[in-house]
């Protein structure tokens, strides 16, 4: 399993050059573009096409390559393979044949993109792509609304402003979120806000809506029993190291969305302490 750039060639490791020229074949998502990498690296490797409609098919002939002593390298068509990415059921049938499966790791696009959000990464949840329907995408949304963990979402250029109308509309327009856009590439872009200022954000220039997207949204808040979030309560915490117990409020409010007043009475209380 061999990981590639999602943009930077950069970031593609050396490691990942070896393999692929060493192997005996490279199953490939997209033989056009895996074979522009090959040639960017000078690497001159056969290939395979390995997608969504045809692994069926080419999983019993991969695996009978790999059985007779053959060596294959996965990639997809960016990023680590597997990762909303075809390529389970060949490494699923790969191991039930007792066969060795190695990661190559590199870049994911999600994890990229939790990286630098800002949001909590201590727990988090990836759900890929979304449902191109709207009926279904607010469905799944209303079942991941009260989940307290960072939300990690793919979408495309076409859909990106219907999905996030759609988070605003069921996740609540103050809800923090992360707009996340050409990774490592040229017109990388790292949008922060609320889910209503995120929807203007990208209704205010046609560029904002170019490119591959990862959108993070915050989790649901976890609240103590005064009140305020165990998230808040950390943030007011930190805050109170440093600053004095209005200003640490102040600051603790407009991170966290909570009530001023709320989180200036918990300050108190912790002072106190």
């Amino acid at each position: 399993m061999v990981a590639t750039p999602i943009g930077n060639m950069g970031d593609m490791s050396p490691r990942a050059r070896e393999v692929l020229a060493a192997v005996d074949l490279v199953a490939a998502e997209d033989t056009r573009r895996t074979g522009a990498l090959l040639s960017h690296f000078g690497i001159k490797a056969r290939q395979q096409s390995l997608h969504e409609h045809n692994e069926p098919q080419q999983v019993p002939v991969l695996v009978g390559r790999l059985l007779g002593g053959e060596s294959i390298a996965l990639v997809s068509d960016a990023g680590t393979p597997l990762i909303s990415d075809p390529g389970y059921r060949l490494v699923a049938a790969a191991r039930g044949a007792g066969l060795r499966v190695s990661p190559v790791p590199g870049p994911v696009a999600a994890m990229a993109a939790l990286s630098v959000s800002g949001l909590p990464s201590d727990r988090f949840l990836f759900e890929g792509f979304l449902s191109a329907k709207s009926s279904a995408r607010r469905q799944r949304l209303e079942a991941l609304a009260a989940d307290p963990r960072t939300h990690i979402f793919y979408e495309s250029s076409h859909r990106i402003a219907a999905c996030l109308a759609d988070m605003r509309d069921v996740l609540g327009g103050e809800r923090r979120a992360v707009v996340a856009r050409e990774l490592t590439k040229t017109f990388e872009q790292v949008q922060d806000g609320s889910l209503e200022e995120l929807c203007t954000w990208l209704a205010s220039n046609e560029d904002h809506g170019k490119g591959e997207f990862v959108v993070l949204t915050a989790g649901a808040p976890e609240v103590a029993d005064e009140g305020v979030t165990r998230e808040a309560e950390r943030v007011l915490r930190l805050l109170l190291d440093e600053l004095p117990v209005k200003k640490a409020a102040k600051l603790a409010a407009e991170i966290t969305g909570l009530g001023k007043n709320l989180l200036y009475a918990r300050a108190v209380e912790l002072k106190s302490e």
